[in-house]
């Protein structure tokens, strides 16, 4: 979102007190506040399932006691959770919100696996809002296979969010035709995966380390297997691909070029070209002219 300051007042009237001119429209106003009280009313419910949990056990534990520790009643219970289970996960709608919001606002030169990279990064920043509960959380999952798949199912939703965007983002002049989903899907894996591997290593450790130089080098490896195939046209970090000397610009660039000096062969080609074509290519300059 960009925001335009009018400098075209007068001097005189620069010096004279501004008086607010604030438009908010109450009813929006009105729905923050309702969002902010849904959200904490969530994570209080949630509170309280995991201090049941770690006292009496997750299939002791009901749903009215949940309610009763948090002081609400049953059926406020259930204006916020389906189950018991549920109320383990009290920030993943909100955080997904905002990773696809990450998606929405990206600028144009920057490169999709680093969006979605930043994207994902949303889920860590809520786990290390709250250190102590992610990592109570941690072991609550890893003990009951209710909340593991629970976990599971959430995962799946970013990784869905991030395969839509990635399939949206494949430079036209390295189409990859019927391969298109299988790459989107891999790579927005490869991205969840890498973010998982770092969050479970930090939560083992108590939720202590530097997190976010983890989350980058885990990021580079996913960056450096995949960021030819998505985005070919577009270098990783935001640069625009450099053009090959002498290339008019917008004109497209051969999968593959080769070049003969005497007894030499020299085969240059695109990291994206499909190793079919540039056999093919180097096969016909070593054909007898």
């Amino acid at each position: 979102m960009q925001y335009v300051h009018d400098m075209s007042q007068a001097p005189d009237a620069a010096r004279r007190p501004v008086r607010s001119t604030s438009t908010t429209d109450p009813e929006s106003a009105a729905g923050g506040r309702a969002a902010a009280q849904r959200l904490k009313m969530r994570r209080e419910l949630a509170a309280a399932a995991m201090e049941l949990f770690a006292a009496k056990g997750y299939e002791a534990t009901t749903v009215d006691e949940i309610a009763g520790q948090a002081g609400v009643a049953r059926r406020t219970f259930f204006r916020h959770f389906r189950s018991k289970e549920e109320a383990i996960f009290p920030d993943h709608d909100d955080t997904l919100v905002r990773a696809e919001a990450v998606l929405n606002a990206a600028p144009a030169h920057e490169h999709p696996l680093d969006t979605v990279c930043r994207g994902i990064k949303e889920v860590m920043r809520m786990y290390a809002a709250a250190p102590a509960v992610s990592v109570e959380r941690y072991r609550l999952t890893r003990e009951v296979p209710t909340l593991r798949e629970r976990e599971i199912a959430s995962v799946a939703r970013y990784e869905r969010l991030f395969t839509r965007y990635l399939l949206g983002h494949f430079d036209e002049q390295a189409h990859h035709g019927s391969d298109d989903p299988l790459l989107a899907e891999v790579a927005a894996s490869a991205v969840v995966t890498a973010h998982n591997h770092v969050l479970r290593r930090w939560l083992r450790a108590g939720g202590k380390g530097d997190v976010e130089t983890q989350l980058d080098h885990a990021f580079a490896i996913v960056r450096d297997t995949f960021g030819s195939g998505i985005g070919a046209g577009r270098t990783l970090n935001g640069d625009r691909a450099a053009e090959e000397p002498g290339t008019p610009a917008g004109a497209e660039t051969p999968p593959a070029t080769v070049s003969a000096t005497g007894e030499v062969l020299v085969a240059v080609a695109r990291t994206d070209a499909p190793l079919d074509e540039v056999m093919r290519t180097i096969e016909q300059a070593l054909r007898p002219h």
